[in-house]
């Protein structure tokens, strides 16, 4: 990726909120740090990085459409970790979630990146826990670059309107 960016990546003075699900809080923090730690790296001042919890990623859209509706954001991630427990709930959970953030990034013109992931085979092991926690690590750079990229396309079009 074009290590080159703006001096400011909020042209509107906002905000970036990071809204994290609770679930498997441990495997998703990695990203959410990653997240903060490749945003400030990339020029964003830390201070303009907010973290906004909810108990799980079905609660993501509408603490989402709250924040976008807010005008004091330029963009928002949201991070959560969706398991399969062996029922079919893990999918309806993953389609309903992503749905959502599609359609309140349209209505509101707020950028909504997901970093929601429904991994295919997750267990509650050692082995698999440590497999996340890098996986998120990464998962979480890749996250902030997008935003960044995100937010300088939206700056791009805004001026050229």
């Amino acid at each position: 990726m074009n290590q080159s960016h703006p001096q400011s990546i909020n042209p509107a003075g906002g905000r970036i909120a990071l809204l994290q699900a609770c679930w498997h809080r441990d495997i998703v923090d990695q990203a959410v740090g990653a997240c903060r730690d490749e945003l400030v790296r990339l020029g964003v001042a830390d201070n303009v990085i907010e973290r906004h919890e909810v108990p799980g990623s079905l609660e993501i859209p509408l603490q989402a459409q709250l924040l976008a509706k807010s005008g004091r954001f330029d963009a928002i991630l949201a991070f959560g970790l969706v398991v399969d427990g062996g029922i079919y709930r893990h999918d309806f959970v993953a389609s309903t979630v992503l749905d959502a953030m599609m359609r309140i990034q349209l209505e509101t013109e707020v950028p909504i990146l997901s970093c929601v992931l429904t991994p295919q085979r997750f267990h509650e092991s050692e082995e698999h826990h440590g497999f996340f926690h890098q996986h998120f690590l990464v998962k979480g750079r890749e996250a902030a670059e997008a935003c960044h990229a995100t937010l300088a396309n939206v700056a791009r079009a805004r001026a050229a309107a």
